[in-house]
C-alpha cells in the first residue's frame, strides 16, 4: 500500500473515527484545511473541525467509495459519510436519532510523510435536505 494511501486511510477511518491523538502524526504543523465555510490551521484546527461534526452526528462511519487516486504529492478520494443526527443544526426538522448519509470529495497535498493542505467538497445541500431543512 502506498504511503499516501495509508495516510489517507488513517485520516478517513481513524482520525474521523475519534482518534484525535493521531492528528500530529498525519498532519504537518503548518497544515491548512479549506472547509467550505472556514479555514483551519494545524492539527489542532483539524481536530476541532472534526469534533464539531461529532457534536452534530453520532455513530459516524465514513466509507471510501473511489480512490484514493494519487499523483505525486496529491491525493483525491470520494467518500460517503454515515451518521446519526444529534440535533443542533438551525433550520432542520429531522428529530435527533435520524440516520443520514451524504457524499463528498477530499483533495490533499502532502509534504514529506504528512498532509500539509486539504480541500473538501461535500454535499451539504443533500445533507440539509435529508435533515428536513427544505421540506424534504
Amino acid at each position: 500500500m502506498d504511503h499516501l494511501e495509508q495516510l489517507y486511510r488513517h485520516w478517513l477511518q481513524d482520525l474521523w473515527g475519534g482518534d484525535y491523538d493521531l492528528a500530529p502524526e498525519i498532519l504537518t504543523p503548518g497544515f491548512t484545511g479549506h472547509w467550505p465555510d472556514r479555514e483551519v490551521h494545524g492539527p489542532d484546527g483539524a481536530v476541532e473541525a472534526i469534533r464539531r461534526s461529532h457534536a452534530l452526528f453520532g455513530d459516524i462511519n465514513t466509507t471510501l467509495d473511489v480512490g484514493p487516486v494519487i499523483d505525486g504529492d496529491r491525493l483525491a478520494a470520494r467518500w460517503t459519510f454515515h451518521g446519526t443526527y444529534q440535533g443542533g443544526i438551525p433550520g432542520t426538522t429531522a428529530p435527533p436519532g435520524t440516520r443520514i448519509s451524504f457524499t463528498g470529495h477530499d483533495i490533499f497535498r502532502a509534504e514529506g510523510r504528512r498532509f500539509a493542505e486539504y480541500w473538501v467538497v461535500s454535499d451539504v445541500l443533500g445533507m440539509m435536505t435529508r435533515l428536513g431543512a427544505f421540506g424534504g
